[in-house]
């Protein structure tokens, strides 16, 4: 019998577990086969982490949130009969029969994932390494060649932990389905009144004004995101952004040779590496979403136009004169660029900073200034009607084409 204290030389180091010892990786990496090019697992308990703002127990699990007071369901359902009316009315459009239901972030963020799971896989499945062979260099250097290995087994982890802690941090935020325009395979209208009172409370706003905008917002999105023509394409674009992600083996191992760690601690040196983004995202964008760019703008920007356009006209019917108070306070959330909102664009190519905020609504305002409150009519009826890139910064050329002038 071989002497327990002596190294067993057939042990392939990569069947061990290497991360057995590093901070949040050890449970997870148990689980690393099985899932698929995303870690699921990963990507639920770093949602609900990240969500729940790090609310860890002793033992390890996360703190479980507080129940929503049925009233508050009960109140959103009341507020939302009457923003339902007004956004039909001004969209003319009939808006979809689905109830609001609320949430706490840590329920958003699951929820989240899984409505756009299919998305997240195709994402995964193009971010994921190739089984081409290492290059030279790699192949000729050890440490290289080490951590070129455990990127490769780590791979479907690390997507799963961005794209949870993505989610989660996202979720923190969030007052309904709609902050993040894309579109659901099922319609969904859910709230997140903990975000929603504390948006209020900084910003001194009324709690019923402010649930009222927030209906006001989702209705709209959920009426126009529910328009199969625009729904579709839409996702198709988005679907084409992340299938087309192109990563660079030896471009990721260079940016993990070439940072600066403590040789003489390999698993501060793991953390240090794997918490990078740029490890990740930073060698893989490819000349196809480039190209892309231009046409997946354009749609985001008239998606947010239209429904910031729909929520102005309704918030003045049902709020009065507080309705631009909340809509600039609003909009100044959503132009904070956060270290989130570059996860979002660089991984879904969605961009929803000021600059978008300002083409959709400029498109949308000069619309309606040149043919009426009605003039985006055209939009809501037909796929032929999809704004280029063009027409986003010239309104009067798409109104041109629509209305065959």
């Amino acid at each position: 019998m071989a002497d327990d204290n002596e190294p067993d030389d057939s042990i392939d180091p990569f069947e061990t577990n290497p991360l057995e010892g590093l901070p949040l990786f050890g449970d997870l990496s148990r689980a690393l086969s099985g899932q698929g090019p995303l870690n699921w697992d990963a990507a639920k308990q770093f949602a609900v982490l990240a969500a729940s703002g790090g609310g860890l127990l002793s033992g390890g699990g996360v703190s479980t949130p507080a129940n929503i007071d049925p009233s508050v369901r009960i109140k959103y359902g009341e507020l939302a009969g009457i923003a339902r009316l007004h956004v039909a009315d001004v969209m003319q459009l009939e808006v979809p029969e689905t109830e609001p239901s609320v949430a706490t972030p840590e329920q958003w963020a699951q929820q989240t994932l899984e409505a756009y799971r299919p998305l997240f896989t195709d994402m995964a499945t193009s971010l994921g390494p190739s089984d081409d062979p290492p290059a030279e260099d790699v192949a000729a250097d050890p440490m290289a060649q080490m951590m070129a290995g455990l990127g490769k087994m780590m791979a479907p982890a690390m997507l799963g932990m961005s794209v949870g802690s993505m989610v989660g941090n996202l979720a923190r935020g969030a007052f309904g389905v709609y902050d993040l325009p894309i579109p659901r395979s099922t319609p969904a209208l859910v709230l997140v009144p903990t975000n929603i009172d504390t948006f209020a409370e900084e910003w001194e706003i009324e709690l019923d004004e402010m649930r009222l905008w927030v209906l006001a917002h989702e209705l709209a999105g959920l009426t126009l995101l529910s328009l199969p023509h625009i729904a579709d394409h839409l996702r198709s674009l988005v679907q084409r952004h992340v299938g087309a992600f192109r990563p660079d083996a030896s471009a990721v191992t260079d940016k993990l040779t070439s940072l600066d760690i403590d040789q003489s601690d390999p698993m501060a040196a793991m953390q240090q590496a794997f918490g990078d983004p740029e490890v990740l995202l930073g060698a893989v964008r490819s000349n196809e979403q480039l190209a892309l760019e231009p046409e997946l703008d354009a749609a985001v920007a008239t998606t947010i136009g239209v429904i910031d356009w729909v929520v102005d006209a309704v918030a003045v019917r049902i709020i009065g004169g507080n309705a631009l108070q909340i809509a600039e306070a609003a909009r100044r959330r959503r132009a904070e660029s956060s270290p989130d909102d570059i996860f979002v664009e660089r991984l879904l190519g969605i961009r929803l900073g000021a600059e978008q905020t300002a083409r959709g609504k400029a498109f949308v305002q000069g619309v309606v200034d040149r043919a009426g409150e009605h003039g985006l009519e055209p939009l809501f009826k037909s796929p032929e009607a999809v704004p280029t890139p063009n027409e986003i910064e010239a309104p009067g050329l798409w109104l041109a084409r629509v209305s065959g002038g």
